[in-house]
């Protein structure tokens, strides 16, 4: 069957199937090896996108802009647009699908990615929202592919740590939606939200995967992947003390890794990666509180099981893979 993804929004993986997502990650790793090969891309020829940004990014931003120049788009990084201040998001929408091609927003809100997709008339894409990052799970199993030597349904993906926050969510669905198995390694606290639990075991009875949400580390045991995200989100800057005092268990360290009885276990996130003190942020916290390091060890951060930089790269590839199935021309 044939996939034919124009003109479609990319603002959560809920809203693609199982065989849509393989084509999207087999995609990327056509264009990944296409831009190894230093063929010149035309994919996105003429076309022309605007990046709207309402919190920093590093990756998000450079993959983007990279991606779309090397399949020759035109681009406007937008910081400061009137979107939400002195026009509404459906009038902002409305104007920049007479502009563009397509729109990435990354940002706070789930509903205003939501309502430029329901208003835009061109391909929105989610480059962040508190809620979901979508495009940070294709490149996340892209580097599962490359690096472990299983099919994606017969991994073991540990996420350790804020298991409520938007990466916590999105690797719950990405893994249900292509049959791995997924543990939420999190204190009850910061368990994922129940009603997105549910959804997600439901369609786990279909995909075959499976979820577990448990306080226990022993349940790392098995891994292929073990992952973790910083303890605090943006906007939750005054909440360090707090995520500290229920995280500071689940730290990935080595005596996580080994835990895992897997030799060949990988350590992912999604950076930046607060694991030294190299950090104005990692330095204040160890005036605070004394932490060497957060959520991972530097051990393990620079260790032989650490693909974080192969991870960072691949989201590149992937949100390339977005941009040209949805506004392509394929």
């Amino acid at each position: 069957m044939a996939i034919n993804l124009r003109g479609r929004n990319f603002i959560t993986l809920k809203d693609f199937s199982p065989l849509e997502i393989r084509y999207l990650l087999d995609l990327s790793i056509d264009l990944k090896r296409k831009k190894r090969a230093g063929i010149r891309g035309e994919l996105l020829e003429r076309k022309n996108i605007v990046l709207l940004f309402e919190k920093t990014s590093t990756r998000t931003r450079c993959a983007f802009e990279v991606a779309a120049h090397d399949e020759g788009a035109n681009v406007t990084f937008l910081t400061n647009s009137q979107m939400g201040k002195k026009e509404s998001i459906e009038d902002t929408a409305k104007v920049l699908g007479r502009y563009y091609d397509g729109i990435e927003f990354r940002g706070f809100k789930q509903e205003t990615v939501e309502s430029l997709g329901k208003h835009a008339g061109v391909p929105v894409w989610n480059g962040l929202t508190d809620l979901y990052h979508p495009t940070q799970i294709l490149a996340d199993f892209m580097t599962i592919m490359e690096h472990v030597d299983k099919p994606l349904n017969k991994v073991k993906l540990v996420y350790a740590g804020d298991a409520r926050n938007n990466m916590g969510n999105s690797l719950m669905i990405g893994a249900a939606k292509l049959g791995m198995d997924f543990v939420a390694l999190a204190p009850k606290e910061l368990f994922p939200d129940e009603k997105l639990v549910e959804e997600m075991k439901a369609l786990g009875k279909e995909t075959g995967s499976s979820i577990l949400l448990t306080e226990n580390i022993d349940d790392v045991k098995g891994a292929d992947v073990i992952y973790t995200d910083v303890w605090v989100s943006m906007g939750e800057e005054d909440k360090f003390g707090e995520r500290i005092e229920l995280l500071k268990d689940y730290q990935v360290n080595m005596d996580m890794i080994k835990k895992s009885e897997n030799p060949d276990v990988i350590f992912m996130h999604c950076l930046p990666s607060f694991h030294d003190l190299n950090t104005i942020v990692g330095r204040q916290i160890h005036e605070e509180y004394g932490l060497e390091a957060m959520e991972a060890t530097d051990e393990v951060f620079r260790s032989k099981h650490s693909v974080v930089f192969d991870e960072a790269e691949n989201r590149m590839h992937t949100i390339k893979a977005v941009m040209v199935a949805t506004i392509g021309n394929l």
